[in-house]
């Protein structure tokens, strides 16, 4: 069991967090034509929109209240009022998801009650969609921004089930967590579909920043689980929710429509695969497909040939608490050792890590700690590019953001396929490591005695 730590410093020097208002706007992006605005200055969103504009190299749609000083001292509802009518005149939504920010948190506005005003004075928005999420960027991070979003959307855009509702056997819902990419999203479509079933995603980012080129330019998101299918979601068979996150969205749902729900912590690996592709064979009555069977003898193959190389290795990673729990219990049932693990936020999971120590800090504590000195390798996001650098060791890219390499919405990590393609790219970065700095080759053969060079033959 891993002791959990939190540091002491004043403030952050290479961060590893990112805000919590930034998560919640980021699942609002899941929904199809949505508008995510951030109720406080211009500064808090521009921030956000840059770090997802340079993360999947698209139009990302966000808005402000654009609270000034004097606003944030008297009172934002005229701020909050303008920027709805403005977005819903302009920009033709099909909902608008509000985040606070610390600004006006501090203030203490009561959003709530601006939405509650704003629908008896316009009448256009009393049935329309205003999901408001209480994010404070003081505190919590970018996992718990997402996470209390998803829960609200559940709560807010879910109707009701009666006990003796008719549901409809081959529907799921599925609640992914943060840590999966658009990419991680089409590889559980593709499986669970295997199975006969019909998955519904909350949120589907898959639809929205899977990179694709829209017919026609829209200023709201461009895909995504539509408002009218998440109503709907109370009318599945079962709620399947992926890491440790998503349990309070999933228990939203069995409370709101009665909807049972599994919890997978984590789906990357063989044995959490195996967990998952036997309950969907469970709950479709369908045998696993012989592509499975085949893509988890793949997996296990990939394994015994990169254990060699993993196995035994030193690892830093710093990432989201479901992230660094997802990695860091597959490399060490790969035989490695999680020297250093630094994380951004509390979590259930945290404890349950294979290593001594967690430590909810920033990249500066990472590289600082003793133990980062002897890693063979570090995971991060992009971040963390300036400290691998500096300990000379292997750097692998995971997370938000990853601005410094393209393709990052497809990254995938999660399932037999995943898992196979993970492990392959870091044994090989071990592996290039090795031949380029430990390994002799025949321009750096010397001879011990003399200390002579041996000059390699020349070839005519």
């Amino acid at each position: 069991m891993a002791i959990v730590t939190t540091s002491k410093k004043a403030c952050s020097v290479n961060p590893l967090k990112m805000s919590q208002p930034i998560g919640g706007s980021f699942a609002f992006m899941g929904l199809r034509g949505a508008m995510p605005l951030l109720h406080g200055s211009q500064g808090c969103t521009s921030f956000g929109l840059t770090l997802f504009v340079r993360h999947f190299k698209e139009a990302v749609p966000m808005q402000t209240t654009a609270m000034s000083e004097v606003a944030t001292v008297l009172g934002g509802y005229e701020n909050v009022e303008q920027a709805i009518l403005n977005i819903y005149n302009r920009t033709k939504p099909e909902i608008i998801g509000i985040n606070s920010t610390g600004v006006t948190e501090t203030k203490g506005d009561d959003v709530e009650g601006f939405i509650r005003t704003i629908r008896q004075k316009h009448p256009q928005f009393e049935k329309f969609p205003l999901v408001y999420v209480s994010t404070p960027d003081f505190k919590d991070a970018f996992q718990d921004g997402w996470e209390k979003t998803v829960a609200r959307m559940v709560e807010v855009l879910v109707d009701p089930v009666g006990a003796g509702a008719a549901r409809y056997p081959a529907r799921v819902n599925v609640l992914p967590g943060c840590h999966l990419t658009p990419g991680d999203l089409d590889e559980l479509r593709t499986i669970i579909e295997d199975f006969g079933l019909k998955p519904s995603f909350l949120p589907d980012l898959a639809g929205s920043l899977d990179g694709h080129i829209p017919d026609e330019f829209t200023p709201t998101t461009i895909g995504g689980i539509g408002v009218d299918e998440v109503a709907t979601m109370g009318q599945a068979a079962w709620t399947i929710a992926i890491g440790a996150q998503m349990k309070r969205a999933a228990e939203a749902m069995q409370q709101k429509a009665g909807v049972p729900f599994r919890l997978f912590e984590r789906l990357c690996g063989l044995i959490p695969n195996d967990e998952f592709i036997t309950f969907l064979s469970e709950i479709s009555g369908r045998p696993v497909p012989a592509k499975y069977r085949r893509q988890r003898g793949q997996l296990a193959d990939a394994m015994l040939d990169t254990h060699f190389h993993i196995g035994g290795r030193k690892l830093a990673i710093g990432a989201e608490p479901d992230l660094l729990f997802d990695l860091s219990s597959m490399l060490h049932e790969m035989g490695a050792e999680v020297a250093v693990a630094v994380t951004t936020t509390a979590s259930p999971v945290l404890e349950r890590v294979r290593t001594q120590e967690v430590l909810i800090g920033d990249l500066e504590d990472l590289e600082e700690l003793a133990k980062v000195r002897d890693c063979d390798l570090l995971i991060t996001h992009s971040h963390g590019r300036q400290a691998a650098s500096r300990l000379k060791i292997p750097f692998y890219r995971a997370g938000f953001p990853m601005f410094d390499r393209l393709g990052a919405g497809h990254q995938l990590s999660i399932g037999y396929r995943g898992t196979r393609d993970l492990v392959f790219d870091l044994a090989n970065l071990v592996i290039a490591d090795r031949e380029a700095n430990h390994q002799p080759t025949p321009d750096t053969w010397r001879s011990t005695d003399s200390g002579l060079q041996v000059v390699p033959p020349q070839l005519h």
